[in-house]
């Protein structure tokens, strides 16, 4: 008699269920993620190849920027012999000679009895870090920082009272410079900057400043702060410009005083401990349309009010 037993052991019957010991198992695992998302997809290699190439053309864009103490291209060396830039040693590849701004370049070089060397496009392209020169670079001396003493002494041989600006993180070349040129032009005595996280006196800042850099002292300081505190025993009113100012610039009383502006950065205005140790926020009126103003516009629109206060 043939036996109805299953074999391997398994009851006769239906299969039970999982009784929910697979629940998880079940569940959705979310939406799926982009296909960019997936280290394992094509467009994920595709976004990493654009991301390395974005990143690559930074790099270069970097390296096509003077370096500190390097003014590299015809046009660039030209305008900063033109406007006085300081410079030790000028640098011309052979046989470039036909070019009017080359041409013109030596000349002003020879009047100011500035070195001229010849150099291989290989070693321009080390001296410049890379950078497009064209076949001629400058180079300038390391800027000689004064102190904060130096810049109230100044006022003092000229019988006038301070006026000076101070920076909180303007990190721009380009705005020191044209701070640098508004002071010399409204009559400040010198400009205060920060030893890190701040621009400094580089090529840009000198070419920027239209030769007023030659005329108007900077200072650099290890601490701002504490340099503002100096400047306070020595009797000088700290004025901070921000948008959420005290009172409007026209209503300022200390700008028959001796004074320090002190302007903030581009992007974030004035830092917290620089605003408390200021006596008064000084904000500048503009229309409602318009955020705020350049660093540097803005530093020249209060040096103007302080030098026509001061006038009248």
């Amino acid at each position: 008699m043939a036996s109805n037993s299953r074999s391997g052991g398994s009851k006769k019957g239906p299969a039970k269920g999982s009784g929910g010991k697979n629940r998880r198992s079940l569940r959705g695992k979310g939406p799926t993620p982009k296909a960019e998302d997936r280290v394992y997809h094509k467009a994920y290699r595709a976004a990493q190849n654009r991301k390395n190439q974005n990143a690559s053309a930074q790099a270069k864009r970097k390296k096509r920027e003077h370096g500190p103490n390097m003014v590299a291209g015809r046009n660039s060396v030209l305008e900063a012999l033109r406007e006085g830039v300081p410079a030790t040693t000028m640098y011309v590849a052979g046989r470039i000679d036909s070019d009017d701004r080359v041409r013109e370049s030596i000349t002003l070089a020879a009047q100011r009895g500035i070195s001229m060397l010849e150099a291989s496009r290989p070693d321009l392209d080390r001296l410049t870090d890379d950078a497009i020169h064209q076949g001629i670079a400058l180079q300038i001396p390391p800027y000689e920082y004064a102190a904060p003493s130096d810049l109230l002494e100044h006022a003092a041989d000229r019988a006038e009272t301070p006026l000076l600006v101070a920076l909180d993180g303007i990190t721009d070349p380009r705005n020191l410079g044209a701070i640098v040129r508004s002071t010399a032009a409204f009559g400040g005595h010198g400009v205060i900057i920060p030893e890190r996280r701040a621009a400094s006196m580089t090529a840009a800042a000198w070419k920027t400043s239209a030769g007023a850099a030659s005329r108007i002292r900077v200072a650099q300081v290890v601490n701002l702060a504490r340099a503002i505190d100096e400047l306070k025993k020595q009797n000088v009113f700290v004025v901070g410009l921000d948008t959420a100012g005290e009172v409007d610039l026209p209503e300022l009383t200390f700008s028959r005083d001796p004074l320090c502006i002190v302007v903030g950065s581009e992007d974030k205005g004035l830092s917290r401990l620089i605003s408390e140790k200021c006596d008064q926020i000084v904000s500048i009126p503009i229309a409602a349309s318009t955020e705020s103003l350049n660093a540097g516009i803005a530093a020249a629109v209060s040096l103007y009010e302080v030098a026509r206060a001061r006038r009248f």
